[in-house]
């Protein structure tokens, strides 16, 4: 069983894409542990405002395979690829750390570069793995988020309730 980190994001219907991503990774994957809800301002374009989070689950699936399976999330929920990188999104979900593994193939390449640049992957990760060693930098993700100094990324961690109201 591998340790797995995955950030969501949303922000078109930001509570009911988030709520029935996370219900549809616990049915795939089963146990899920989930960071703070944080809301954070549109990063390389001018759009609403995201959600948040990062969850941690286990599995024997391959990296491949989980990042499929968050692909294919992702496109059930009208996720539109033809739109540019920095776009609105209905879900937005990218494998953060698959274990220790440092790997580049496929345009699959671990551990993400995000965690290191925005504060709304790295404060989440800093919750659910503070004491986990980044495999590249050799930094705990606690230590990196101490560290975090642009004051330009604006983060606000928010109370979200988990039941449907939508």
């Amino acid at each position: 069983m591998t340790d797995i980190y995955v950030s969501i994001g949303s922000n078109l219907d930001r509570e009911h894409h988030i709520r029935t991503a996370i219900n549809e990774l616990q049915h795939r994957f089963g146990e899920l542990r989930l960071s703070s809800v944080f809301d954070s301002v549109a990063v390389g374009f001018d759009g609403q405002p995201f959600l948040n989070l990062v969850v941690y689950f286990r599995s024997n699936e391959t990296a491949q395979a989980v990042q499929q399976f968050l692909t294919e999330l992702e496109d059930k929920h009208g996720r539109n690829r033809a739109l540019p990188k920095f776009s609105n999104r209905t879900l937005d979900l990218d494998l953060l750390l698959y274990g220790n593994q440092i790997l580049d193939e496929n345009g699959l390449k671990l551990p993400r570069e995000e965690i290191l640049k925005h504060a709304f992957v790295l404060a989440p990760l800093a919750q659910l793995a503070g004491e986990v060693l980044h495999p590249q930098v050799h930094k705990s993700y606690a230590t990196l988020w101490e560290e975090f100094n642009d004051t330009e990324q604006r983060l606000v961690e928010i109370p979200f309730s988990w039941s449907h109201q939508d």
